[in-house]
């Protein structure tokens, strides 16, 4: 039997005004556009026996390598905005001793490039996942 655990992935320092989302099979799930505050998205994942992360919001890279895609821009729905982007966060470096049923899992990172635009590509997490405190 499968268990569900929750990541939940805050982007610090957001640009202002860019719409973010999470990518569900391919669209965009869930827009908000963001002020002055972080950003976060609650990620379920479905945790299989064998500890495969699967779900509709995982995405898969070989055999081993699996992430989640944050949409940036018009990827996310803003049909006027001047970024097309996404984020890909990876997942399968989450410790196995935080994956168990129910957890909430948070991990930070960095909402801007070197030159201010909206981080994209592979975003390099701010600290390690860490299991959230409250909402």
């Amino acid at each position: 039997m499968a268990d569900t655990v929750t990541l939940r992935l805050t982007i610090d320092d957001p640009v202002p005004g860019v719409r973010y989302s999470l990518q569900k099979d391919d669209m965009p799930f869930e827009p908000v556009t963001a002020g002055d505050a972080p950003v976060s998205f609650d990620v379920p994942i479905t945790l299989q026996p064998d500890g495969r992360m699967t779900g509709p919001f995982v995405r898969r890279e070989g055999p081993q390598r699996r992430f989640v895609y944050i949409r940036i821009g018009t990827s996310a729905g803003d049909h006027a905005g001047a970024w097309s982007r996404r984020a890909k966060i990876d997942i399968h470096d989450i410790p196995k001793a935080l994956l168990v049923p129910g957890a909430v899992l948070e991990v930070h990172l960095p909402g801007r490039g070197k030159d201010g635009s909206p981080a994209c590509a592979t975003v390099r997490k701010l600290g390690e996942w860490k299991t959230a405190r409250g909402r």
